[in-house]
């Protein structure tokens, strides 16, 4: 008989963002850690044992400030991690270990290339889960003042995962954020979600993959994933296409679009009533993309865009999609340029969420609205041209 360990959730009240502490000196805010989970519960041996050899961290810092990678553009971005080696490898996996890839859409309603296509991007098939101490991460993150109410929780949740004995503070690695294991999922979706797929009696996300692949199905489902169906598929938009209707903001059904005249570039697009959006990840003249509510959901893994429509079209590769059809896109903008658009674009009053320099989802709509006012395809893909304009 098959036994499932879904963890419960930590009995931890996120504090609202105004009321977390951060900053200071490093000793007195893990003082104040320590404090606040003693008092919701925790042992003060299991937390002195925690927080004992817990540093602070500059190169976690350093990694947090300079994410340009997800500053390239889609096609940049899905060139380099998309590969024959890592399709080849993902169907390898998928034939080798078709049991349980089988119980996770049975169980779950996940489809096995996207589950894939996370351990491909994430981890390369669980080679590579990351080198820095997550202890260290997480609490680094939460002292820094950028984000401390998503990374205090985080830190909370790993103290509750140590006194259970599912990890080791001292030699516990991952990612430069505090996600953990072959999928990367952060303390606390561990502590709510994480599944033993062995049934050897505990959870490890680490070592053992029926545990990782299972618990990010749980995940996803947790988070809205629809059984049995699709969530990107490419297709053609047809010249004179209103472009102010695309993107993710634009929800319409399948058979709206199709007498606008979108049509799939290979195969056939689900039922007509399912709700759908089309995006241009490169504008007009690049690949574009039906999507489906399961692409949102993807938003709850990692919220680059960039990344999602990757992640997502590298899932359709598995299920046999040809190559996307990359088009002839206008040239695009670097950081710097970027970072003066979103300028320009927040002295008009627009919300760009910040002058990051990396094209958001927010930046994407503010120029969108902004091409459509000044008479350009507004298809929500910064050039040269509107930042001149501007």
């Amino acid at each position: 008989m098959r036994q499932f360990l879904l963890a419960a959730v930590l009995a931890v009240t996120p504090l609202p963002a105004a009321a977390q502490g951060c900053g200071g000196p490093f000793a007195t805010f893990v003082e104040g850690l320590k404090s606040e989970a003693v008092a919701q519960g925790q042992p003060r041996e299991v937390v002195d044992r925690f927080f004992r050899s817990v540093r602070q961290d500059p190169a976690v810092l350093q990694r947090d400030r300079s994410q340009g990678f997800f500053t390239r553009p889609f096609i940049d971005f899905s060139r380099q991690l998309i590969s024959q080696d890592r399709l080849t490898r993902g169907q390898r996996m998928r034939q080798q270990q078709a049991a349980l890839f089988d119980r996770a859409r049975r169980d779950y309603g996940v489809a096995p290339s996207m589950l894939l296509a996370f351990l491909a991007f994430e981890t390369d098939y669980g080679s590579f889960q990351g080198d820095f101490n997550t202890a260290n991460a997480l609490v680094t993150l939460a002292h820094d003042c950028r984000r401390p109410e998503l990374f205090r929780p985080q830190v909370l949740a790993m103290v509750e995962l140590f006194r259970r004995g599912m990890l080791d503070p001292a030699t516990t690695t991952g990612a430069w954020a505090g996600e953990i294991g072959m999928v990367q999922m952060l303390p606390s979706d561990i502590l709510r979600l994480a599944v033993d797929g062995d049934g050897d009696g505990r959870i490890d996300l680490r070592r053992s993959l029926p545990d990782a692949v299972l618990s990010g199905a749980a995940l996803l489902r947790h988070h809205g994933w629809r059984a049995g169906e699709p969530w990107l598929h490419e297709v053609r938009i047809p010249q004179g296409l209103d472009l102010t209707r695309t993107g993710l903001r634009t929800q319409m059904t399948v058979a709206d679009w199709q007498r606008l005249g979108v049509q799939p570039r290979h195969g056939s697009l689900p039922g007509g009533s399912m709700r759908a959006s089309v995006i241009l990840p490169q504008g007009h003249r690049g690949p574009a993309f039906m999507v489906f509510p399961n692409f949102r959901v993807l938003f709850e893994w990692n919220q680059s865009f960039t990344y999602v429509v990757t992640a997502a079209y590298f899932a359709t590769r598995l299920d046999g999609a040809p190559v996307y059809d990359a088009g002839n896109p206008q040239p695009g903008l670097d950081r710097d340029q970027m970072r003066e658009l979103q300028r320009r674009l927040q002295a008009r009053g627009l919300d760009t969420g910040g002058t990051t320099g990396i094209l958001g989802a927010n930046t994407r709509a503010a120029v969108q609205d902004t091409q459509a006012q000044l008479g350009l395809p507004a298809d929500g893909w910064p050039t040269p041209e509107l930042l001149r304009r501007l």
